[in-house]
C-alpha cells in the first residue's frame, strides 16, 4: 500500500475537519437568532406580517432559533430590499419582499438587486387591490365610477400610496381597461392615501384590500382585482367577473440572498410548509384582514419573474419618473 507524505496526510486531515465542520453547521442550523429585515416602518401590512411568520416560525425551526425583526425603512423599501441582497447566504438574514414593488425600483432608479439577488422562500400573502371610493361619494358601483370618470374627462383623480407599486400598476390597468382617463395623485404610504379618499380630496383609490378593513364607514370596495371572490368579502365581485381583465395586488414574502446553502434552504422550506398550515398562525393572518396565499421555491420564483415582467412592460410603457 503506497503510504501518504506527511503533507498530504496534514492535507487530508483538514479537509477532513472542514467537511465535518461544514456539515455540522450545515444540520445545526440555527445555531443563533435569525435577523428578518423589513424595508418599512413597523406597524404597516409588511412588518405584520414579518412578526406573525416570526413568532410562529420559531416553533417549527427549532429552540435556538430566535427571530428578531428589524426595520430599515426608506427609498420605498430599497434599504433593506439591498440589505438582504447583499447579507451572507448563511441562513441568518432572511428579508421580506413585497412585489411588484420591489422588482420595479429597479427601473426607475439605481439598484445593488435584481431578482436574481435572492433565494426566493416563500410568498405568504396575496393583497388584491380594490376599485375603492368614500361613501360621501354617492358612487355605489364600477359602472356608475366609469360614468363619473367619462364626465369628469380627463379630471377624474386616484389616490395611491406611491408610484412604481401595485397601486399605481392597478389604476393604469384599469383605466385601460375601461377606457378612461385618470389623474394620478401619489402619496407617502398607504395611510396618507386612504385618508384623502376618505376626506374626498380624490375621488377614488386603488389600494390594497387589507388597507380597506376597518373601515367600512369611510369606503366603499366597489370590486376587488382578482381572480376570484375574496372568502372575506365575497358580497364585493371581481372587476373580471364584471368585464374588465384586471388582476393586480401586493405580494408579499420571505427571500433570503442568493446562494443560500441546500442544507439551510431545505430546513428552512420545510418548517415554512409546517408553519403555512399551521392553524394559529393562519388565524392571526385572518384577524389582521391578510389573505393569505402560499407558494414557495419554483413557484414563489415564477411569481416573482412574472411581476417583474409586469413592471418592466408599464416602465417602458408608462414610465412614472
Amino acid at each position: 500500500m503506497k503510504k501518504l507524505k506527511p503533507t498530504s496526510m496534514i492535507s487530508a486531515m483538514v479537509l477532513a475537519t472542514t467537511l465535518s465542520a461544514s456539515l455540522s453547521f450545515a444540520s445545526e442550523y440555527p445555531e443563533k437568532s435569525v435577523e428578518v429585515v423589513v424595508g418599512y416602518s413597523a406597524g404597516g401590512g409588511t412588518d405584520v406580517m414579518a412578526r406573525t411568520i416570526a413568532t410562529h416560525l420559531e416553533n417549527y425551526l427549532g429552540k435556538d432559533a430566535g427571530l428578531v425583526v428589524k426595520n430599515y425603512p426608506g427609498a420605498g423599501g430599497q434599504i433593506g430590499f439591498t440589505k438582504v441582497a447583499t447579507a451572507d447566504a448563511d441562513g441568518y438574514t432572511l428579508g421580506t419582499m413585497n412585489l411588484p414593488a420591489a422588482l420595479a425600483l429597479t427601473y426607475d432608479r439605481k439598484a445593488d438587486y435584481s431578482a436574481d439577488s435572492f433565494t426566493w422562500l416563500a410568498n405568504f400573502v396575496s393583497d388584491p387591490n380594490t376599485l375603492v371610493v368614500s361613501k360621501e361619494s354617492g358612487i355605489t358601483s364600477v359602472e356608475q365610477l366609469i360614468q363619473v370618470a367619462q364626465q369628469k374627462q380627463g379630471a377624474m383623480t386616484v389616490g395611491l400610496a406611491a408610484l412604481g407599486g401595485n397601486d399605481h400598476f392597478s389604476a393604469i390597468q384599469f383605466a385601460e381597461a375601461a377606457n378612461i382617463k385618470l389623474i394620478h395623485v401619489p402619496f407617502k404610504g398607504a395611510a396618507m392615501a386612504r385618508t384623502s379618499i376618505m376626506g374626498g380630496h380624490v375621488n377614488m383609490g386603488t389600494m390594497a384590500f387589507s388597507q380597506t378593513v376597518g373601515f367600512d364607514n369611510e369606503l366603499r370596495v366597489l370590486a376587488v382585482l382578482s381572480d376570484e371572490r375574496l372568502p372575506q368579502a365575497l358580497n364585493i365581485p371581481t372587476a373580471k367577473e364584471l368585464g374588465y381583465d384586471v388582476v393586480m395586488g401586493a405580494y408579499r414574502g420571505l427571500v433570503a440572498p442568493a446562494g443560500l446553502p441546500e442544507a439551510t434552504l431545505k430546513k428552512l422550506k420545510v418548517a415554512l410548509d409546517k408553519l403555512a398550515e399551521d392553524p394559529a398562525f393562519l388565524e392571526d393572518m385572518k384577524k389582521r384582514g391578510t389573505p393569505v396565499q402560499y407558494n414557495s421555491g419554483v413557484a414563489y420564483e415564477s411569481l416573482a419573474k412574472e411581476q417583474n415582467e409586469i413592471a418592466k412592460k408599464i416602465w417602458q410603457e408608462t414610465p412614472w419618473k
